[in-house]
C-alpha cells in the first residue's frame, strides 16, 4: 500500500495537465483508495482538488457522490448544491441532489408550513403565553425557525433555537436573517439533550416550544426531550417523569362496526394553552397523518357490534405502548397481542414468523419458533401474494425451458457418440452423466430478505444462491428451505464466496454461467433502482447462453392528474400560510420535481386523462443509460394539471408481469410535479417529453 503522500497533487506539474485529463486520473485515483478502504484519503484528495479547481462543478459533484455512497446525506447535499450554483444546466448535479433532498427536508415540511390553521393556533399560544410573562423562549427542534421567530413577534426578549440536522439548522438561520432578526433569535446546532446552563443557555428559560411530534404523537422522541427540558433547562420544574413510570391505562372500546380486528388506529389533541388546541383526527383538516398499531396476534380475528375492545396502553420508555388487546363478547374472551415498541431499534423493524409463496414455515427439527428481525418494506414484500405467484409462474417457465434445453443438448451428444459402453463424452471429457448432473444455476441479487430462492428450488432440481449477507437473515433462510425439503447443498450464500463485496455480479464458478439472475429493479418508494441498466449489462454477460433475466422489461405508465395535496408538499405557497413571514424561497430550494411513497389509491386527486405508456427499458438489449420518448395525452376531464404519477409493469417474462400500482402491491407510487400547473379542457391534448437519465426521470409538459 502505498504511503499517504504518494498521492497528494504537485501544482507544478499540473500546469501541462489539461482538466479533463486531471479530472479522470482523480476519479480514477478515488475509486482506488475506495477500495483499498481509505476513506480520509479519498477526502484528502477531493480537498486538494477544490483547492486548485474551486469553481469546478464536476469535482464538486463527484465528491458529494461519495459523501452520500458512505451514508453522509447532509455533506453530500452541501457539494451537490454548490456544483449546481456553479452550473444551473449540470444534470448529474440536479438531479443527485433531488435524491438527497427527499431525505433532508421531508415533505411534511411543506405540509406544515402550507398548514394555515396549524400555523395561527401556534402563533396565538405562543403569543399569549410570552405576553403572560414569559420573555426567554426555547425552541426546540426548530426545523424553519417559525415559531422561534412568532415568539420574537410576540415580544420575547431572549429566544432560543436548537436544531440537530445540519441542513435545516442552516436553512433556519438564513430564514431568521431574511425576516430581519439575526441578531435576536440564536440558532444552536445541536440536540436538546445535549444543552447545558450556563454553556449553552446563559440561564433556564421561562417557555418551551417544540412540535417534535409524529403521527403517533411520541415517535420523535418529546417526552424525553421535554423531561430534559424540565430538568435542565426551565424554570421550576414539573413531574413529566410520572408518564413514563405510569402504569397501563386500560381503556374500553366499544365496537360499533363488524368486521376484521387488523390495527389500532391513534391520533393525538395538542393542548397548546387553555384554550388553544389543534387535533390530528382523521376528521380534521390537517397536515399530519394518523399512527396505525398492527394488531400481531389477531389476523382474521372477527368482532362485532355488541363486542368491547379492553386496551392496555402505556408510554413505555417514552414511546406509546400498547400491552394487549382483549376481545369481549357474550360468547367468550379473547386476547390477543398487538405490536409493541418498547425498545426504539424496533421501530421500524417487524419479526418473521412465515412466509408466502406455498412454503411451510415450522421447522422439523426445531422446536422453538424462528424469529428474525425486518424491515417493514420486507414484510409487505413476503406479503405480496401477486409478487410471488407471478415469480413463481416466471421462473417455472423459464428453469423448465431451460431444462428442455439441456436434455436436448445430452440427447443429442448421446446420438453423435455411441461407444461400447454407451458413455457419451464431450471435448473436454465431460460424460452424459456428468451434463445432467450438471443443475442449473440461479442467484438471487433482490434488496432485503427475499425467499425468491426457496421458490426456484422447490420447482425444478436447481442450485441456488441468495446474496442475503446478514447471518440471521442466512438462518432463516436455511431454516426455511429445511422446513420445504429443500437440501442443504442446493442451497448457498453468494457474499459467503465473494472476496470483493462490492462487485457482487461475478461466474459462479470458472468456466460457468448463470441460467437465472434475479435483479431487484424497483425501489419501494417508486423509483427505478439506482444502477439498474449498469448491472442488467453485466448480468447479460454472466448469462449462458439462453439464459434470463427477470425482469426482462419495464414500462413506465402515467397520467395527467389535478392534485392539491401534491401542490402543498411541493412548496410553500406563498407568505400567506406563513402569516407573513419569508420562509418559502428558502425551504422552496430544496422542492424536488419527483415525489415518492404516494399512495394514489388514498391520494386526493382528479384523474384528467387515460393512463398511458410513458416509456419502455428492455433489460435484455439495453445498453444506454439514457433514453428519451415524447408521447401525445388525451384530456378527457376539465381542471388543472398539476402532476403526471407514474408506476410500473415488470414484466418478468413475455406473459407474466407486475403492475406496482394495485391495492395488494409492496411498492407505492411517483409522481412528476410541475412547477406551473396547466389549465385544461376535456378535448385538449398535451405533449410530454420524458427523459430518463442515470436511473432518474424527468418531464416536460406542455399544451399540444
Amino acid at each position: 500500500m502505498k504511503c499517504q503522500h504518494d498521492w497528494k497533487f504537485n501544482s507544478f506539474s499540473l500546469c501541462a495537465v489539461t482538466l479533463e485529463s486531471f479530472q479522470h486520473t482523480l476519479f480514477k485515483w478515488a475509486e482506488e483508495l475506495n477500495s483499498l478502504s481509505r476513506i480520509q484519503d479519498i477526502f484528502d484528495c477531493y480537498e486538494q482538488a477544490l483547492e486548485l479547481y474551486p469553481n469546478n462543478e464536476v469535482i464538486w459533484n463527484s465528491m458529494g457522490e461519495h459523501l452520500f455512497s458512505l451514508g453522509f446525506r447532509d455533506e453530500a447535499a452541501g457539494y451537490f448544491h454548490k456544483s449546481i450554483k456553479l452550473n444551473p444546466d449540470y444534470t448529474e448535479a440536479r438531479e443527485n441532489f433531488y435524491r438527497v433532498a427527499n431525505w433532508l427536508v421531508e415533505r411534511w415540511h411543506f405540509l406544515m408550513l402550507n398548514d394555515k390553521k396549524r400555523n395561527v393556533a401556534y402563533q396565538r399560544a405562543i403569543q399569549k403565553t410570552v405576553q403572560s410573562g414569559c420573555m426567554s423562549v426555547l425552541d426546540i427542534g426548530t426545523g424553519t425557525g417559525i415559531l422561534s421567530m412568532f415568539a420574537r413577534k410576540a415580544g420575547a426578549s431572549h429566544v432560543y433555537a436548537c436544531e440537530l440536522s445540519k441542513t435545516m439548522y442552516e436553512l433556519a438561520c438564513e430564514v431568521i436573517a431574511s425576516n430581519q432578526m439575526a441578531g435576536q433569535i440564536k440558532v444552536l446546532h445541536m440536540k436538546s439533550l445535549d444543552m447545558e446552563v450556563p454553556k449553552d443557555l446563559p440561564s433556564r428559560v421561562s417557555l418551551v416550544v417544540t412540535e417534535t411530534v409524529d403521527a403517533g404523537l411520541f415517535g420523535e422522541g418529546i417526552v424525553e426531550s421535554l423531561i430534559h427540558a424540565w430538568q435542565h433547562l426551565l424554570l421550576p420544574p414539573k413531574e413529566l417523569e410520572e408518564l413514563s413510570t405510569r402504569k397501563p391505562c386500560r381503556l374500553c372500546l366499544p365496537v360499533v362496526k363488524e368486521g376484521v380486528l387488523d390495527a389500532i388506529v391513534a391520533w393525538f389533541v395538542l393542548q397548546l394553552d387553555e384554550d388553544i388546541s389543534l387535533s390530528t383526527g382523521p376528521d380534521e383538516e390537517t397536515c399530519w397523518e394518523q399512527a396505525v398499531y398492527p394488531v400481531q396476534g389477531a389476523l382474521g380475528q372477527f368482532v362485532k357490534p355488541g363486542n368491547t375492545l379492553i386496551v392496555d396502553v402505556s408510554c413505555n420508555n417514552a414511546y406509546l405502548v400498547f400491552h394487549s388487546v382483549a376481545i369481549l363478547s357474550h360468547e367468550l374472551r379473547m386476547e390477543v397481542e398487538v405490536n409493541t415498541m418498547s425498545d426504539q431499534s424496533l421501530a421500524n423493524e417487524a419479526e418473521l414468523c412465515d412466509a408466502l409463496a406455498n412454503l411451510q414455515t415450522t421447522s422439523k427439527s426445531q422446536t422453538n419458533l424462528l424469529k428474525c428481525m425486518l424491515e417493514s418494506s420486507e414484510i409487505a414484500r413476503l406479503n405480496n401474494t401477486q409478487y410471488n405467484e407471478r415469480f413463481k409462474s416466471a421462473l417455472d417457465n423459464i428453469l423448465s425451458s431451460l431444462t428442455s434445453m439441456d436434455d436436448e443438448v445430452c440427447f443429442s451428444q448421446t446420438i453423435d457418440d455411441r461407444s461400447a459402453d454407451m458413455n457419451c463424452e464431450n471435448s473436454n471429457g465431460q460424460s452424459s452423466s456428468d451434463l445432467t448432473s450438471d443443475i442449473l444455476c440461479v442467484l438471487d441479487v433482490s434488496e432485503g430478505f427475499s425467499i425468491l430462492p426457496l421458490v426456484a428450488a422447490k420447482l425444478r432440481t436447481v442450485k441456488v444462491f441468495s446474496s442475503l449477507e446478514k447471518i440471521q437473515q442466512q438462518a432463516a433462510l436455511r431454516a426455511l428451505a429445511e422446513s420445504n425439503d429443500i437440501s442443504k447443498d442446493r442451497l448457498e450464500f453468494w457474499h459467503n464466496y465473494l472476496e470483493d463485496d462490492s462487485t457482487l455480479l461475478q461466474r459462479p464458478q470458472s468456466g460457468k454461467l448463470w441460467s437465472v439472475i434475479i435483479l431487484d429493479a424497483i425501489e419501494v418508494c417508486g423509483l427505478i433502482r439506482q444502477g439498474l441498466v449498469e448491472k442488467a449489462a453485466l448480468a447479460r454477460c454472466l448469462l449462458r447462453p439462453e439464459g434470463r433475466l427477470l425482469p426482462q422489461c419495464i414500462k413506465i405508465y402515467g397520467m395527467l392528474i389535478e392534485s392539491e395535496t401534491l401542490q402543498r408538499e411541493s412548496a410553500v405557497q406563498g407568505k400567506e400560510a406563513t402569516l407573513g413571514f419569508n420562509i418559502a424561497p428558502f425551504i422552496n430550494q430544496f422542492k424536488v420535481p419527483v415525489h415518492v411513497f404516494l399512495h394514489l389509491s388514498t391520494l386526493p386527486h382528479i384523474r384528467l386523462s387515460e393512463p398511458v405508456e410513458l416509456l419502455m427499458l428492455d433489460l435484455m438489449s439495453l445498453v444506454t443509460d439514457e433514453l428519451c420518448s415524447e408521447i401525445r395525452v388525451q384530456v378527457h376531464s376539465s381542471g388543472r394539471v398539476t402532476a403526471v404519477p407514474f408506476w410500473y409493469e415488470i414484466y418478468l417474462d413475455t406473459d407474466v408481469c407486475l403492475d406496482t400500482w394495485n391495492d395488494t402491491s409492496h411498492w407505492k407510487q411517483a409522481a412528476f410535479v410541475l412547477d406551473n400547473p396547466i389549465q385544461v379542457i376535456s378535448g385538449d391534448e398535451l405533449r410530454l417529453k420524458i427523459q430518463y437519465h442515470k436511473s432518474s426521470i424527468s418531464m416536460i409538459v406542455n399544451h399540444g
